[in-house]
């Protein structure tokens, strides 16, 4: 059993819902990374999903895309996250998922990346232009490391769609709430519990939410829908990027356990 099946197993255990906080790696830079990686261990976070900045990042809105930018203008790089990575994974109880698009996956060659990352103390990834098609030539070599590739539904994805993605999914499936770019969201779409209930008819994989949500009501609302995880994104690297690195730290601290005790405890 992976570090990812292993936390969803507890927490299904205690009848508890995932808190899957994001933020990208470099924004402001790798040092306060660490320390946000070790502030949202201690604040509530279950797992954790960092994001590798990218140049192209498709599926991200304008807040994850600005602190990519951000990165990026500072010179981070894949190699530096991972060697940044290295030395605060140990000390973590959350499980990593990393969070890149394909192209610097390719440019490594599989296997190499996949090596470089498990090194690193990475659990879990995520690839989000990675399509279901091409996706076998990831899953396996990621299983055969112990990392699980998870993959993602998307709101107009078919019956026939969702089923097969379900079946490759490893570590969990992530359903994503809304048709679009990630972002704060207002509202957060009923619909999402009607496919909510649609993966539930296919499989028994844990299911994270992510896309949209922004406050303890939309991830105590997801809770109530069915959700095994709640994933926040924009919100949180928002949260970081304001004032001083110190200020963002607070900040962040403040809304994970927020939104940690929405999901643990509904009222």
């Amino acid at each position: 059993m992976t570090a990812i099946s292993r936390c969803f197993e507890t927490l299904r255990r205690n009848q508890e819902c995932a808190l899957i906080p994001f933020i990208t790696a470099g924004d402001p830079d790798l040092e306060t990374t660490a320390k946000a990686l070790q502030v949202l261990d201690n604040s509530g976070a279950d797992i954790i999903e960092l994001g590798v900045p990218y140049s192209d990042p498709l599926a991200d809105g304008p807040v994850i895309q600005a602190a990519a930018t951000r990165a990026l203008q500072r010179g981070t790089t894949l190699e530096q996250v991972l060697e940044m990575l290295k030395g605060i994974s140990p000390s973590l109880r959350s499980p990593i998922i990393l969070f890149t698009y394909y192209n610097p996956i390719l440019h490594r060659g599989i296997d190499k990346f996949l090596q470089q990352i498990q090194d690193a103390g990475v659990a879990g990834l995520v690839v989000p232009d990675l399509p279901l098609e091409e996706a076998a030539g990831l899953i396996k070599p990621a299983a055969e490391v112990g990392i699980d590739l998870t993959l993602l539904v998307a709101p107009t994805s078919s019956p026939e769609r969702i089923e097969a993605i379900a079946r490759a999914s490893q570590g969990f499936i992530y359903l994503v709430s809304v048709t679009g770019v990630t972002g704060m969201r207002t509202q957060m779409q009923g619909r999402v519990s009607d496919l909510l209930q649609q993966i539930r008819h296919v499989t028994d994989k844990p299911i994270g939410v992510g896309f949209g949500i922004s406050d303890p009501e939309q991830a105590r609302q997801v809770k109530a829908w069915g959700a095994d995880a709640a994933i926040v994104g924009s919100a949180v690297v928002k949260r970081l990027a304001e004032g001083t690195p110190a200020e963002g730290l607070e900040a962040i601290a403040q809304f994970c356990h927020t939104l940690k005790t929405a999901i643990k405890n509904p009222t």
